[in-house]
């Protein structure tokens, strides 16, 4: 007997490890079915990363609402095939736990489609919305719902848009709904999602009047100011134009229901102000971005007990810096509101067609970007020094001898990023005197924040990389992922290259 006593612990302890070894991710992990979410709405800051928030924070003077949150984590965001992501790679590890190659969407490197957290929250029975402030067929919106082996297929993206029964889409337009960009047209997809169900809206007044029994929906604003995008948030139009917290108020308006939503929100234009290294525009964007957050966190603070609310980034771009060797220790983030049009808006309006002298446009520089030419720098730091006048005017003539947009000389690149000079040279300096610089106009490998809040949340603690966002997504509102091909791939090179 006493043999028996012993053999019985030890026969115990072994089953209790194979029942370890077989259990499902998400009780490993402490999200267990029995915690499932009804709610889900994650945000994601495209190219926002810790420089992008600290600098919005320091020009507000106060904190935002997305590091108020109780969890917060540190997010890694490599590539299966390179370690600065994109936007489709990161996009896709964020809403399918899925790594993959750069450029592709919804897809694993070896081109298997895998489902988003967003197709599984359907085939649950849930609303489903997207709400983004670039194109809503640009890559991270896609992410979520089409499976293509390149970003650039925009029509049929759009297609993949009208087929997914998904609830609604806000925010931007489509770049290439009728498939003149396309190798293999499949017709107007707009027409397509009109068969399917859907109803378009592109005014504001008819968009506010929406409701949840108007059925499914497509809505941009009516101006598009780039690239189907929205106008950057510096450049809206008051009581005209539809605001991403708006955008996302009428969203969550029309997806609650009795069995739950899975929104997903992006702030699109962080990233298309940081590639522009324009500051003030990123920081006007990732306020808009965070409205559009304390809008999600009202109705969260109404329905605790079954919700779940994310916030994260992609990836950083820009490699924005928080200092600058010009002011040594000091910062001077109030400079930037001094800047009164996004550099698009500049570009569009004041230089794309503009044929007059240097000293004609002096007075619409300092309109615009609060930059003057006369007086003395040491009293007043918005007086350009003598070299500062240097580099504008030499980039005067640089867009007025008509510098390609996409430069191939090295050296103009890394000047000016393949956008117009002067553009470029007036944010840079402004930037500069408030103690900010820029070191690419692309991505960078640098980790991002996620923070969270609400039913599961603690699991998003820690250090942890972008495609657990999207599983532990998914192991808390009880679904089952699938994961294909080499993730760590990438990982295991640098590992072995360390060494």
């Amino acid at each position: 007997m006493r043999k028996c006593k012993g053999f019985i612990p030890v026969i115990t302890a072994i089953i209790l490890i194979l029942l370890f070894m077989v259990a499902p991710a998400g009780a490993r992990s402490g999200t267990e079915k029995k915690t499932s979410v009804k709610n889900v709405l994650l945000f994601i800051g495209d190219g926002m990363g810790f420089p992008q928030k600290t600098a919005a924070e320091q020009y507000l003077g106060r904190r935002l609402v997305m590091d108020t949150l109780p969890v917060q984590g540190v997010t890694t965001t490599y590539a299966a095939d390179r370690f600065i992501t994109g936007s489709a790679a990161a996009g896709t590890a964020i809403a399918c736990g899925q790594k993959t190659n750069i450029g592709v969407i919804g897809m694993a490197p070896d081109l298997t489609p895998v489902k988003s957290v967003a197709e599984l929250a359907k085939e649950q029975g849930k609303k489903v919305g997207i709400v983004s402030s670039v194109s809503i067929d640009h890559a991270t919106p896609a992410s979520f719902y089409a499976h293509v082996k390149s970003r650039k297929m925009y029509h049929e993206i759009a297609h993949a848009l009208a087929a997914s029964n998904f609830d609604i889409f806000a925010g931007g337009g489509l770049i290439d709904p009728e498939g003149k960009k396309s190798k293999s047209p499949m017709g107007d997809a707009l027409e397509a999602a009109k068969k399917n169900g859907y109803q378009m809206v592109t005014e504001r007044e008819s968009f506010m009047k929406l409701k949840p029994e108007d059925g499914k929906i497509i809505a941009w604003n009516e101006w598009l100011q780039d690239s189907g995008a929205l106008p950057y948030a510096m450049d809206m139009r008051k009581d005209k134009d539809i605001t991403l917290p708006e955008f996302t108020q009428k969203a969550i308006e029309m997806l609650s229901n009795d069995k739950g939503f899975f929104l997903m929100v992006e702030g699109g234009k962080i990233d298309w102000a940081c590639h522009a290294n324009d500051a003030t525009a990123s920081v006007t964007n990732t306020i808009a971005f965070d409205e559009a957050i304390r809008v999600g966190l009202d109705f969260y603070e109404k329905h605790t007990e079954d919700t779940l609310l994310i916030v994260t980034g992609d990836h950083e771009t820009g490699g924005l810096t928080i200092g600058f060797a010009g002011t040594r220790y000091d910062s001077f983030f109030n400079l930037l509101k001094g800047q009164k049009i996004s550099f698009q808006k500049f570009t569009d309006e004041v230089m794309k067609d503009y044929r007059g002298s240097f000293s004609d446009l002096k007075p619409r520089i300092t309109e615009y970007f609060g930059l003057r030419f006369e007086g003395d720098p040491q009293a007043d730091r918005m007086v350009l020094e003598p070299h500062e006048i240097e580099q504008i005017t030499a980039a005067f003539d640089a867009s007025m001898i008509g510098i390609e947009v996409e430069s191939k000389n090295p050296k103009t690149y890394l000047l000016y990023g393949g956008y117009d000079p002067l553009t470029i040279a007036l944010t840079h300096i402004l930037n500069q005197k408030a103690g900010l610089s820029w070191t690419s106009f692309q991505h960078t490998g640098v980790p991002v924040g996620t923070s969270a809040i609400g039913v599961g949340a603690k699991s998003f603690n820690g250090y942890y990389d972008n495609t657990d966002i999207g599983l532990k997504l998914m192991a808390l509102m009880g679904m089952e992922a699938k994961v294909y091909g080499a993730a760590d791939s990438l990982k295991e090179t640098l590992v072995r290259n360390s060494k």
